[in-house]
């Protein structure tokens, strides 16, 4: 029995020996493979963009962790953000910033592309504006001696004048004893007396007398303590500053007078059109009081100054107003028609996605692909928008059911992220 036993376990050691024997063997034979496997793979491994994958066999655009993908790399390794290794990129795949659609359901969503061109941007751009006063036709009218308000012949501000109309009566005492004096020596004969009249004229007008009144004096002799005010021109009395029986002194305003035959139209630019305003540029000038009537100009200057609230600029226009139709404060729109940019990249304006802090379109790769890129806009109108950088003429872009394309190629790579 105990022989038995004896053998059982000398064989079962034997079996063991060998089993251990050919485990070993394998065991080296397997880690070699590895090892080899494992350099190759290390030789042949992508280092650079351009390189190719060797599952995909496509090219790899760049490295990006995908928890962060905004972050791109251009070599692999050990991500910054993660405690992982940088996944590739590969051309065509949707973590390119991709997204495929079926034809099915492009046509579901309604998706429309159109070429990206090249060609001469026609803008135009409409601003809000106002009428005012022309600020170089107006005249203010003063006192031109000491004296009282006898008589106001304009009695409220707005009250249209004409030319040579009488403003007020006023009593200049101190224009008494300077005309007494000139009639004393006025008639004298003796020698020198020449030049005793023309000091005494001078003192008159020095006194603040017109030329018209002391000619007046000449003719009829007699002295005039009251003089009356006239409109030195046409237009609306725009501040009254005179009030009957009051005092008054040398150089108060009595008056200012604001012609209408031209007026000026401000029109509000928005900043980011500023640069394509100009002095002489042609302008269109409609207003809501005057249905069917169109006003024609040309800017005449652009302020320089940005209206802090607005955030816009000023172009001054000056605008002809015979008819008398053009009243300040009446509300504007003006088209201005500035000089259009040749040979500029354009796309219809309904391509361009505005996010807030870029722009983007959904550029159409064919074969039901789409990618967004990011654009640099410039100048747009009639329908078009230049684009600066970002795009070539002769690619595609989405002009319709983009955002459904944007809100899908979203939802992928927060499905991807999560993954």
């Amino acid at each position: 029995m105990n022989r038995k036993y004896l053998t059982a376990s000398v064989l079962g050691a034997a079996v063991l020996s060998v089993l251990g024997y050919l485990t070993y063997r394998a065991g080296i034979s397997v880690g070699r493979t590895q090892a080899m496997t494992t350099g190759a793979a290390s030789n042949a491994a992508p280092k650079k963009p351009g390189d190719i994958d060797p599952e995909t066999g496509r090219k790899i655009l760049y490295w990006h962790d995908p928890m962060v993908p905004t972050q791109r790399f251009d070599r692999p390794g050990k991500s910054p953000f993660m405690d992982m290794q940088l996944v590739p990129v590969i051309e065509g795949s949707d973590d390119a910033g991709g997204i495929a659609v079926s034809p099915r359901l492009q046509q579901n969503l309604g998706v429309r592309v159109a070429p990206v061109t090249r060609g001469p941007l026609h803008s135009e751009i409409t601003a809000n504006a106002s009428v005012a006063y022309d600020e170089r036709d107006v005249a203010v009218v003063q006192a031109r001696a000491n004296g009282f308000v006898e008589r106001l012949r304009v009695r409220a501000a707005l009250d249209p004048v004409t030319a040579g109309q009488p403003l007020a009566d006023l009593y200049v005492p101190d224009w008494i004893a300077v005309q007494d004096e000139y009639l004393a020596i006025k008639d004298l004969t003796s020698p020198g007396a020449a030049d005793l009249v023309d000091g005494a004229r001078q003192r008159m007008r020095l006194a603040g007398m017109p030329d018209d009144l002391i000619r007046s004096l000449e003719r009829s002799g007699k002295p005039q303590s009251h003089f009356t005010l006239v409109a030195p021109m046409s237009g609306v009395v725009t501040e009254l500053m005179a009030r009957e029986g009051m005092t008054i002194a040398t150089g108060t305003p009595l008056f200012r007078i604001n012609g209408l035959k031209t007026v000026w139209v401000n029109a509000e630019v928005p900043e980011s059109l500023g640069e394509r305003v100009h002095a002489g540029d042609a302008i269109q000038a409609r207003l809501a009081a005057l249905p069917g009537v169109v006003f024609k100009g040309t800017v005449n200057a652009v302020l320089p100054s940005v209206n802090v609230g607005t955030r816009t600029l000023t172009a001054r226009i000056e605008l002809a107003n015979a008819k008398m139709q053009l009243l300040p404060g009446m509300f504007v729109t003006v088209d201005f028609a500035p000089t259009a940019l040749a040979d500029v990249v354009l796309v219809p304006s309904e391509a361009v996605i505005q996010t807030g802090t870029r722009r983007v379109v959904m550029l159409a790769e064919g074969d039901g692909r789409f990618r967004a890129v990011n654009v640099e806009t410039g100048a747009e109108g009639s329908g078009q928008t230049e684009i600066r950088s970002g795009l070539t003429p002769g690619q595609k872009v989405v002009v319709s059911g983009q955002f459904l394309i944007d809100s899908e190629a979203s939802l992928k790579a927060t499905e991807a992220r999560l993954q």
